[in-house]
């Protein structure tokens, strides 16, 4: 069941998509060759506390910290460690938060230091795919608009969009209904009503769409180990178009 969201609740999660995209901004002021994934987390976890948010993603069936960060070759659910980040590396941050019983979901790929020019575009495409997809976020869409809009974006571009993965609703749970794939016939799927938030994601590789899950349950790869970039925004369906609510 699509639960729809009230101009209050969606107000609501708007405060906490805030927190997030600050949490994203303290991340961006810190991260750069020799930080470490796990300082990122501290740093996160540090902001949350200040703020009474609660991170959406720590002990979530288990896992171990308040963000996600994924290097390179990782797709999603990456575990902060001591690893020091090097000049050249890309890192997915994918953060979550709860404030006053909302939540908002939100992941950026970062540039560690200077990269290869082929691997900015896999940014640049990444990033651009979802703005496109949000822009598919209108009364009287059908969900698999998005997907379709992403996928062939990404694909004429020369890149991949994972299959195993997709984006969610979200509201009071981090993960409702509908689910939301990054591939997909257009067309299909629930029409989008007024009050629907959605977390939209594209995550796309440089080589194949397939991943595998490492013997940790989390940190998910792509086979072929080509780097992987992961965007997403919690965005909110609205008679006034769509709305991203992981904003400061």
């Amino acid at each position: 069941m699509i639960i729809l969201k009230s101009k209050t609740e969606i107000a609501a999660m708007r405060e906490a998509g805030r927190v997030v995209a600050q949490a994203h901004q303290i991340v961006a002021e810190n991260i750069r060759p020799g930080v470490t994934s796990k300082y990122l987390d501290q740093l996160v976890e540090e902001f949350f506390v200040s703020q009474g948010a609660i991170p959406a993603f720590k002990d979530y069936q288990g896992y171990p910290a308040s963000i996600c960060t994924s290097v390179n070759e990782i797709v999603v659910h990456g575990i902060p460690n001591d690893i020091p980040f090097e000049e050249g590396w890309i890192v997915s941050v994918d953060i979550g938060a709860f404030v006053d019983g909302f939540c908002g979901d939100s992941a950026w790929t970062y540039p560690v230091g200077v990269i290869d020019t082929d691997i900015q575009k896999l940014l640049e495409v990444t990033k651009e795919s979802l703005f496109r997809g949000i822009d598919k976020a209108v009364i009287g869409n059908r969900l698999s608009d998005i997907s379709h809009e992403i996928q062939t974006f990404v694909e004429s571009n020369g890149f991949s969009v994972v299959r195993d993965f997709v984006g969610h609703g979200i509201g009071r749970s981090m993960h409702e209904s509908p689910q939301i794939p990054n591939f997909g016939i257009p067309g299909r799927g629930p029409r989008l009503k007024e009050g629907m938030t959605l977390a939209i994601e594209p995550m796309v590789n440089v080589g194949g769409y397939h991943v595998e899950v490492l013997p940790d349950n989390w940190t998910t790869v792509t086979v072929d180990r080509s780097w992987s970039a992961h965007f997403e925004h919690t965005v909110a369906v609205t008679a006034e178009g769509p709305q991203i609510l992981t904003v400061i």
